[in-house]
């Protein structure tokens, strides 16, 4: 029964955050995603090359909703999201036929591998799982996944961070960077 006594919880919810917190999350969310989709969209638009993919917005949520959690410093972005995409590529690369087990694999061993650099970045485990589960665009770029889209839309989401996240008297970012 231990077990179980477990999953009631050990503490309460954290205290709701204020109004200006709400707000500046906000901007700066709209701001960085704003950013890289006007690139994405009317910049690499005629191209073949993205800058946006799906993780960015779980990524959005730990720069701009909580800048001050291990989570979200610059370290976590870049690190979690490059090596996990270098994982995410190489898993599909040798596993394509077994696309469950190229998942598994992608995820599992991203994880491992930000606890073991410590670039822990929960949005990473999506970044990994992209390179197995997308089509075609993003099969072809191989390695180059990790660099573009990965790594420069992680990078102007930084800078977003940087610049957006340091306006208000009560905010700071980042909390460290290496």
């Amino acid at each position: 029964m231990k077990y179980f006594e477990k999953m009631k919880g050990a503490s309460k919810s954290p205290p709701r955050a204020g109004v200006s917190e709400i707000l500046w999350s906000w901007i700066s969310a709209f701001c960085g995603i704003g950013v890289v989709a006007f690139i994405n969209y009317n910049i690499l638009g005629g191209t073949d090359k993205i800058l946006l993919v799906g993780s960015f917005g779980a990524s959005a949520v730990l720069l701009y909703g909580a800048p001050k959690s291990p989570l979200a410093q610059p370290r976590n972005l870049m690190g979690g999201h490059m090596l996990s995409a270098l994982v995410g590529v190489a898993s599909y690369q040798v596993l394509h036929d077994n696309l469950w087990l190229a998942s598994a694999i992608a995820v599992s061993t991203a994880i491992a591998l930000m606890h073991a650099t410590r670039t822990l970045h929960p949005p990473g485990g999506a970044t990994a799982l992209i390179a197995v589960i997308s089509g075609k665009n993003i099969h072809d770029l191989g390695f180059l996944y990790a660099l573009m889209p990965v790594g420069a839309g992680a990078a102007v989401m930084l800078v977003v961070a940087l610049i957006v996240n340091n306006i208000p008297g009560n905010r700071r970012y980042p909390e460290f960077w290496v």
